[in-house]
């Protein structure tokens, strides 16, 4: 019996000057080879100001995950079977800079937030949200899951849309409407003021770190039934990550160490009759590309009209 491998690769091209100028020079051979033996399938195509990017919305298909934007369900998805049909959220203590006009979030992954840390903060800001109904857990220290019924339908912003990086997003752009997201707002500005002086701040301040003073919304709503279990696609991280860092040579040689490590496993699967399908992902469009029965005359013009990386990856 063949087996099937999903690959889904989020931030596989970006809007950004710096990723253009990338593209410009970029080889993929086996990229190249792996297109011209698949078949476009899926395309799901949307604004590059969706609150679900691309990669988000292909997972969640894969995953069974209907949604409409911003409502991907992720944290109930996280909480399993203690989700209960209840409304959930993640929560990330992040550190908002405030600039001239806007104001900016930098990747939670760039504060070194410490568990110890983070479990203190979450110990002094647990009442307040209690107050509000919303009840939190630790998961991680740049996540804690939330549960309440405020999170049910709300539309939220995927952390990946916000971190600034890919554009140096305004984090007001991204806020829930305050009709929709009133007590959420009031708890943002709340933890701003408790968080101020906190002794774990101070700390932080004087290691030369970014303190934590408020907390982002994403993944919220409820699942009422678990969708049956999938196999998780493999998911090379390393784009998304050197984008929202704007550090579009390390973006470059990640997409170098996929081509020679992760399409090459994908052209030797499809050689031994395993189902293969590919998922690029950028910032506006995602496209998915599936091993599907072709006639002659299509695996000869397949050979001969193919299209260079750098034109496929800009459509996304």
């Amino acid at each position: 019996m063949s087996t099937s491998l999903h690959v889904l690769i989020p931030l596989a091209a970006s809007e950004a000057e710096g990723c253009r100028q990338a593209l410009s020079s970029l080889r993929l051979p086996n990229l190249e080879r792996l297109l011209a033996r698949l078949t476009p399938a899926v395309l799901d195509s949307g604004p590059d100001d969706s609150l679900s990017p691309p990669h988000e919305r292909a997972l969640a298909r894969h995953y069974g995950l209907g949604a409409a934007d911003g409502q991907i369900p992720w944290a109930a998805w996280q909480a399993g079977e203690a989700a209960d049909g209840h409304a959930w959220a993640f929560i990330t203590p992040c550190h908002w800079q405030v600039m001239t006009d806007h104001i900016v979030m930098p990747h939670p992954d760039s504060l070194d937030l410490q568990e110890a840390e983070s479990r203190t903060i979450l110990a002094a800001v647990r009442p307040f949200f209690e107050e509000d109904g919303i009840q939190l857990e630790y998961v991680s220290p740049t996540r804690w899951l939330a549960h309440s019924e405020v999170f049910r339908g709300l539309a939220t912003a995927s952390l990946d849309r916000v971190v600034s990086g890919v554009g140096a997003r305004n984090v007001d752009e991204w806020m829930p409407p305050t009709a929709q997201a009133g007590p959420l707002r009031r708890l943002q500005s709340e933890m701003q003021m408790l968080l101020y002086t906190h002794a774990v701040n101070d700390a932080r301040t004087e290691r030369g770190l970014a303190p934590i003073n408020s907390f982002w919304v994403s993944g919220a709503g409820a699942l009422p039934a678990p969708p049956p279990p999938v196999a998780a696609p493999r998911m090379p991280p390393t784009l998304l990550q050197a984008a929202q860092f704007e550090d579009w040579a390390h973006w470059a040689a990640a997409w170098q160490h996929i081509d020679a490590s992760t399409c090459a496993e994908l052209l030797a699967a499809l050689d031994q009759g395993h189902k293969v399908q590919l998922t690029l992902c950028g910032e506006r469009n995602a496209q998915s590309f599936e091993a599907l029965p072709r006639s002659l005359l299509q695996k000869v013009s397949s050979i001969f009209g193919r299209q260079r990386i750098s034109t496929v990856l800009e459509m996304l």
